[in-house]
């Protein structure tokens, strides 16, 4: 996709959203607001981007962010002043900006397959890699080196494969890592729900970097702008790449200017 084309979807999307009678800004975290960081604990949106986004949000559009972290660590992390929507882990946590907050319950064979994956972990020594969240296990390994990293990788699969096939999970990729996690729970459902609550003539964008933001973009198609936020190029769904922190922090600020 040329420059020239980057350009056209963007004025024409700014165009329309002028004049729109309500708006939504979906937003993934890590890789989108967050350049990615070894440790996860200091994953902190670049510079200028949450008083852009609060001022956003204060100008009426509802902010919802999508990502496969847990909802108290966006909430520590994102630096924001108001409190935005957030769906976690996938979507199978829910906070709304009046402070409820649901979590979708995992069946017991679900916990049993997740439980064993814990444990298969810690008997390989990998206890300071894992990450536990509600209905998943995630093994991360950014910050190895790719040898390390294809053996670590082989390994974990070998380990959670068996439990893919006797139990109701999926097993999945992500940048930086792999994860097992219930089966037929994506974000595409998180923006269903959303697309279900709002005004059908919204203007709306989704903002993504990873794979697990492919299935977003996918249930968006026809109704928003789909956006992905990298360096690189990759195939995606999305209609238009954006290169952070300059192009992502352009985009936040002709949609404040727009709104």
């Amino acid at each position: 996709m040329t420059g020239a084309i980057h350009t056209d979807r963007l004025s024409a999307f700014f165009d329309r959203l002028r004049s729109a009678p309500s708006r939504v800004l979906f937003l993934d975290y890590d890789g989108t607001l967050a350049p990615f960081q070894i440790d996860r604990d200091r994953a902190f949106p670049y510079p200028g981007v949450p008083v852009l986004i609060d001022r956003i949000m204060e100008n009426g559009t509802r902010v919802v962010f999508v990502t496969g972290r847990p909802v108290r660590e966006v909430l520590l992390l994102s630096g924001l002043r108001r409190q935005p929507e957030v769906w976690g882990s996938h979507g199978l946590e829910r906070l709304k900006p009046d402070g409820s907050y649901s979590v979708e319950k995992v069946s017991t064979e679900q916990e049993a397959g997740l439980t064993q994956a814990q444990e298969r972990l810690r008997s390989q020594g990998l206890k300071n890699r894992m990450e536990l969240k509600p209905g998943a296990v995630a093994l991360h390994w950014r910050g190895l080196e790719p040898q390390e990293i294809d053996k670590l990788s082989d390994t974990v699969r070998h380990l959670w494969y068996p439990l893919v096939r006797q139990y109701p999970l999926d097993l999945l990729a992500f940048d930086g890592g792999l994860e097992l996690r219930v089966r037929g729970k994506d974000k595409s459902q998180a923006v269903a729900a959303i697309l279900g609550e709002s005004n059908p003539d919204s203007v709306i964008a989704y903002l993504g970097d990873d794979r697990t933001d492919e299935d977003a973009f996918h249930a968006l198609r026809g109704r928003g702008l789909t956006v992905l936020v990298r360096d690189q190029p990759r195939p995606t769904l999305a209609e238009v790449q954006l290169r952070p922190p300059q192009e992502l922090i352009q985009f936040f600020s002709e949609w404040l200017a727009a709104s």
